[in-house]
């Protein structure tokens, strides 16, 4: 029975042996091809990126104060209502443009009417009486205190009527100057109080733009300089006009000191309340190295861009590399990433303080293909826009 048991022990020894070997070999051959693999991967070369490029420029930009202004018309109220009444008729539609004096409209005025009827017939009975007593003075009948009185009840009667008739022009309502209309805020037969808001009125052409900049640059600005305006509202189209006011005083709070420029609005463009990025032009110039904006590599550690260069080739027995797409021969050109320090952006372009020198070629598209002493191909056909001014097509 113990050599029974013992046999039957060697034998599970064995197959156990067995399954170490056999699993131990699949394990090997698996982690050794993972290894080969992993060594191929890293010794392989990608296929070189297509690119766009563009030398570094150097430019000469005139000097800016950069500040943000709030649009506001020349004019701008809400018409309201002088009297209490109900609104007898309306003659606008909602952003509609007027003309100065336009009739917007009126309120009901029967009983205002009925009192001129009346007043009039008090006028029409004083002059009777003050022209019989006036004849009756010159006959010596009459005296000076009975022409004095017949006077002053005609002085008052006439008054009575100008005060009636200036109430029932107060309820009839006018545009007080030319310009667009809001959405109106009345209905016909409802009843308004004095000083209810009938419609919004405004003034867009010229219109103005208000803004502000730090004390220091107080002697640097004079009226009629020039300003450069953009609105997020209106984007890509930049709005040129003039500074018409500079307050006299510097803000305590703030060290800050209000102006007020001057802008063209024919196409009734800008409306006021708007915000805008106001660039007030300085005489002074300055050189600036720029590229385009789609050069530059956006990043919260740092922003970069890749300069392209001749790749170094050494032509005694370099050896062909491989790629995904089968065998290559070695890059041209190279891409080297570069940390650079960005300043002032103008239209397409952006200024570089430094990182770069004016010439050096810089990837203008493709940077998320690119890695650093990565082969790239230069295809210039169709670059990316870099003007000063870009002008939009529907401009």
């Amino acid at each position: 029975m113990s050599l029974v048991r013992q046999l039957f022990s060697r034998r599970m020894l064995w197959m156990l042996l067995g399954c170490l070997v056999v699993f131990g070999g699949i394990f090997g051959f698996k982690f050794f091809g993972l290894y080969m693999m992993n060594q191929f991967m890293d010794n392989m070369s990608l296929p070189p990126a297509t690119v766009t490029t563009t030398r570094v420029a150097q430019q000469r930009w005139q000097t800016r104060l950069s500040a943000v202004g709030s649009l506001r018309a020349v004019n701008g109220v809400n018409v309201t209502t002088q009297a209490q009444g109900e609104v007898k008729a309306i003659y606008f539609e909602s952003g509609q443009s007027v003309d100065k004096g336009a009739v917007l409209a009126e309120l009901t005025a029967a009983p205002e009417t009925a009192q001129i009827e009346v007043l009039e017939a008090e006028r029409r009975l004083a002059e009777r009486d003050y022209k019989r007593i006036s004849e009756l003075y010159k006959k010596g009948v009459a005296t000076l205190r009975e022409l004095d009185q017949a006077q002053a009840t005609l002085d008052q009667v006439l008054a009575s009527l100008s005060v009636q008739r200036a109430t029932i022009r107060e309820r009839t309502i006018t545009a007080p100057f030319s310009g667009q209309l809001g959405i109106r805020q009345v209905d016909l037969g409802q009843n308004v109080s004095p000083g209810d808001a009938v419609v919004s009125l405004q003034q867009l052409h010229p219109i103005f733009v208000d803004f502000s900049l730090s004390e220091r640059d107080f002697s640097r600005v004079r009226e009629g300089q020039g300003i450069e305006l953009t609105a997020a509202a209106i984007p890509g189209q930049v709005f040129s006009g003039r500074i018409t006011a500079i307050d006299s005083e510097i803000d305590p709070r703030n060290r800050t000191f209000l102006l007020q420029a001057t802008l063209e609005n024919a196409e009734r463009k800008l409306r006021p309340g708007m915000f805008a990025d106001v660039a007030v032009k300085v005489e002074k110039f300055r050189d600036v190295l720029v590229v385009p904006r789609t050069s530059i590599s956006f990043a919260p550690y740092g922003n970069a861009v890749f300069v392209i260069r001749k790749a170094k080739i050494e032509t005694s027995g370099k050896p062909v590399q491989k790629s995904p797409m089968g065998e290559v021969a070695p890059p041209e050109w190279v891409a080297v990433k570069r940390f650079v320090k960005t300043g002032e952006e103008r239209g397409d372009l952006i200024e570089i303080v430094e990182g770069v020198e004016a010439g050096e070629q810089v990837a203008t598209s493709g940077l998320l293909k690119l890695r650093n002493d990565g082969g790239v191909i230069i295809n210039n056909e169709n670059p990316p826009p870099d003007q000063l001014a870009p002008k939009p097509d529907n401009s």
